[in-house]
């Protein structure tokens, strides 16, 4: 009879723990540090995805997919109403979205990865705290602001490249580029800095940056993607 005591004390405490716990994790909601893979027809594609609250229904969020060398790339539309969490990522081909329940403890999102046509199950794991690096634009010269051409040659292949900068009225630069022989996709530059003479460009949705500088008019520097660095000049775009 004594045993049976000490089990059923045992057993009530180990369910007032995981009570406990389902209930921190519930409290979190969407917040933290997610990681997973989405189900891709023969292997995973591994992804990270940072959720946080700035205030009051103002959420920001990132995802990271190493193997498309896509880093910190900011999500747009993110919404999280009890159970269900839905995010995109704006400026991709396809429009991308994410749209999972959470499990009752907290712990694991699962869902639904759609893009253009394609319907694919993903499921991510809670893994800590949200890390999100907010990296900031500054302002653009006059000079620089409108639109640019340019060409890269990829290996023997000429991509057309529009390069579009402007700044915001409450401070800071935005822009866009669209490669012409590529479906002609408005791919974000999420940062552009300047310093003196210096353009740099950060466009984590290909995992690609460009540097540059201002000479005479022209735009003289570096695209970056992956492991490859080519030059890349930019003129300025004809009326």
């Amino acid at each position: 009879m004594k045993n049976n005591r000490v089990r059923a004390r045992v057993v009530a405490f180990g369910a007032l723990l995981f009570s406990a716990t389902a209930w921190a994790a519930l409290a979190a909601g969407a917040a933290g540090h997610w990681k997973g893979a989405i189900q891709t027809p023969g292997q995973e594609l591994q992804v990270e995805v940072d959720l946080a609250v700035r205030e009051p229904g103002a959420w920001v969020g990132t995802i990271t997919i190493p193997a498309q060398n896509v880093r910190a790339f900011p999500l747009s539309s993110i919404e999280a109403k009890g159970e269900v969490v839905s995010f995109t990522m704006k400026g991709i081909p396809g429009d991308p979205l994410f749209k999972g329940r959470l499990s009752e403890d907290g712990g694991t999102l699962a869902g639904d990865f759609t893009q253009g046509g394609a319907r694919l199950p993903f499921q991510l794991k809670r893994a800590g705290e949200a890390v999100i690096t907010e990296a900031k634009s500054t302002s653009i010269t006059k000079d620089l602001e409108g639109a640019w051409e340019g060409s890269l040659n990829a290996g023997g292949t000429v991509l057309r490249l529009r390069l579009k900068l402007s700044n915001r009225a409450e401070g800071g630069a935005t822009g866009s580029l669209v490669s012409v022989d590529q479906g002609g996709a408005e791919i974000p530059i999420s940062t552009i800095t300047q310093a003196a003479s210096t353009l740099k460009l950060e466009l984590p949705s290909i995992g690609a940056s460009y540097s540059g500088e201002l000479r005479d008019g022209r735009l003289l520097g570096d695209w970056t993607q992956g492991s490859s660095t080519l030059p890349l000049a930019f003129t300025r775009s004809m009326p």
